[in-house]
């Protein structure tokens, strides 16, 4: 990518993401356990759910700071396969979820637009020019 501009707003968008995740992974499930994220734990029959949500959460972060990583497109695909398969989780276990206000549809759906931005922006083809 050879446009600045269109370079700014891939990282923009890589931040943005990465701040999704951050924010998610420390805030509801490990500084202040949501919840919600222990319900949605709960759901699936797992035994220590504060456990397996500081795990999640410690994992999430590990996400964010690998999104920050330029060049890296393989962390933009496990962000998307992760959130269109916890939107799925949702759906067929915790589906009243999606009524509350700023729901995971909502912020899923966000997240996967700046994958998507990210992926095409970085596979935009270079300049014959250079």
């Amino acid at each position: 990518m050879t446009d600045p501009r269109l370079a700014q707003v891939a990282w923009v968008a890589r931040i943005a993401l990465a701040l999704v995740f951050i924010w998610h992974g420390l805030v509801p499930k490990i500084l202040w356990l949501s919840p919600d994220e222990l319900a949605m734990i709960q759901a699936h029959g797992l035994s220590a759910p504060e456990w397996v949500a500081r795990l999640a959460g410690a994992l999430e972060i590990i996400l964010g700071v690998l999104l920050l990583i330029r060049g890296r497109r393989w962390p933009i695909v496990l962000a998307a396969a992760l959130l269109i398969g916890l939107l799925l989780d949702v759906l067929l276990m915790s589906p009243h979820l999606l009524l509350q206000a700023f729901n995971p549809l909502s912020t899923n759906l966000a997240a996967l637009a700046l994958c998507w931005v990210v992926w095409r922006l970085e596979s935009a083809p270079k300049s014959l020019h250079h």
